[in-house]
């Protein structure tokens, strides 16, 4: 028989921590209050159809811990009274956390409604973002209330445990949660929540900015540009051929030709996606040369040791 009511969540079978979520947070849950050292808006991504239904959500965050290693180094080398940083600082790596995300995200339609509906919650006043700037918070924290007209005999519950609020946390990472139901428990988590929430800093127009500014998000990027785009990402190890160091490969007096380095580059785009290729041309272009300069990519002698060892 399988059991229906689990309280511990690890991103295994019928044990995902996304499926927990949008099964409380679609039964009449009010409030949604989220404690995160890191947030990633792949998160909300999956997560804002089983949102709409959720009157307010408040998201407090911390900083990447790489910013208050240096701060505490700061503080033991030059006896610093605080650790912590300022509100300015908080902004900028908060936009540069952005900024990589999206750029490392997947680009979609989907994406773009629920990065739009992000926003849009934002601007309304539906979802609040403060950063916690004081002290590293490594804390995950989700406390989920019911609406008390319509289920007055459950006050709602609070999931801990190892989970970020991104899509590796909701379903991709092995994590470790529980859920705790008890009215006290849930009290006692809102009660540390609102101390927090109420030390940090608003950070709706910096999250804002950076999204509609520093993201393909933007909304003023021209035909001709998104044209540019398209080729450079088509044709972007050819263009910056002339920063890999080809002359290294090249004999000794041999002259510098563009469109046998251009052969170069796509031959190992070959080699990186198929393990092999052909070298063909007309009479006299020089494919011998392509081929000795191929030959000392890192690259073809990686191919070249690995069919050896499936010969052997």
């Amino acid at each position: 028989m399988i059991n229906t009511d689990l309280k511990f969540f690890t991103n295994e079978p019928d044990r995902d921590l996304y499926s927990r979520f949008s099964a409380i947070l679609r039964s009449n849950t009010q409030f949604f209050d989220v404690l995160v050292g890191y947030f990633r808006s792949s998160g909300f991504f999956s997560m804002y159809e089983s949102l709409k239904t959720v009157e307010k959500i408040r998201i407090l965050v911390g900083l990447n811990i790489d910013m208050f290693t240096v701060k505490i180094l700061d503080y033991a080398n030059e006896q610093y009274e605080q650790i912590g940083v300022t509100v300015k600082e908080g902004q900028d790596i908060l936009a540069n956390e952005v900024e990589q995300e999206f750029e490392e995200a997947k680009v979609s339609s989907e994406v773009e409604k629920g990065v739009r509906i992000f926003v849009d919650w934002l601007k309304s006043g539906k979802l609040e973002m403060r950063m916690y700037t004081k002290a590293p918070i490594h804390a995950k924290v989700y406390i989920l209330r019911k609406d008390q007209e319509k289920v007055p005999d459950s006050f709602g519950s609070v999931i801990t445990g190892s989970s970020n609020f991104s899509a590796a946390g909701l379903k991709n990472n092995l994590e470790f949660n529980v859920e705790l139901k008890d009215a006290c428990d849930v009290q006692f988590a809102l009660e540390h929540f609102e101390k927090l929430w109420e030390e940090g800093v608003d950070i709706k127009d910096s999250y804002i900015e950076a999204i509609e500014q520093r993201t393909w998000i933007r909304g003023d990027i021209t035909p001709y540009e998104l044209y540019l785009k398209t080729i450079y990402e088509f044709f972007k190890e050819e263009i910056n051929s002339d920063k890999d160091n080809y002359e290294t490969l090249l004999p000794e007096g041999y002259m510098r030709l563009q469109y046998q380095i251009d052969a170069v580059t796509q031959a190992r785009q070959k080699l990186d996606a198929y393990n092999g290729v052909f070298i063909s041309d007309v009479v006299g272009l020089g494919k011998t040369y392509i081929c000795a300069m191929l030959a000392k990519e890192p690259l073809f002698r990686l191919c070249l040791s690995r069919l050896k060892s499936m010969s052997s």
